[in-house]
């Protein structure tokens, strides 16, 4: 069935952080838009990570981050790890992971399912957008079934310790195939 990301769950986002609350250095890294899915150049302190993370939204190990302006769509798992994330520009969806799983989502985002919103100085993904892109949600069975696929072609294409042997032992038996077949004679007459 196909659904718009509203009937998965809502958007969220961090509370706001000022520019005057992070430093060059410190306990937390604070991820903005131009480091979200890179190097954090930005750090709140501890307390105020504490605070906020108690008081605010904050996503849970697993949630898929999805950039809103910049690099439209751009997607980060968050991994658990203390970090802190840019309000309205880095949100994520607060699904129900017993419709869809955050691993399907992830891919689904990586169709880029929304519409942006153009015009403006930059492109953004407004909350609005994001609530009405449709996706295909089949069951948490199939759901599993497909990201175990696709991550599999994703090991294969993306990671050389793994996707370089596998794919010079294919071209091995393809050459030793070939090899056979231009290498076997028939003997004439018979």
């Amino acid at each position: 069935m196909k659904i718009p990301l509203s009937d998965v769950g809502s958007v969220c986002m961090c509370k706001r952080i000022m520019k005057a609350q992070t430093a060059v250095s410190g306990a937390v890294p604070f991820y903005k838009i131009g480091t979200f899915g890179k190097t954090a150049d930005a750090f709140i302190s501890k307390e105020l990570f504490d605070e906020y993370k108690e008081k605010y939204n904050f996503p849970s190990k697993g949630t898929v981050l999805i950039s809103a302006a910049g690099t439209i769509g751009r997607t980060v798992v968050y991994n658990g790890e203390s970090a802190y994330f840019q309000d309205s520009n880095i949100v994520w969806i607060d699904n129900n992971e017993t419709l869809v799983t955050n691993k399907y989502l992830a891919y689904c985002y990586s169709l880029k399912p929304w519409n942006v919103a153009e015009g403006g100085t930059i492109q953004r993904l407004y909350n609005d957008n994001l609530m009405k892109a449709i996706i295909a949600v089949p069951s948490i069975e199939e759901q599993n079934r497909i990201t175990t696929i696709l991550d599999r072609f994703d090991t294969l294409c993306n990671d050389l310790t793994k996707g370089l042997p596998a794919e010079i032992e294919a071209r091995q038996k393809q050459y030793e195939y070939y090899r056979d077949k231009l290498l076997t004679f028939k003997e004439l007459g018979a």
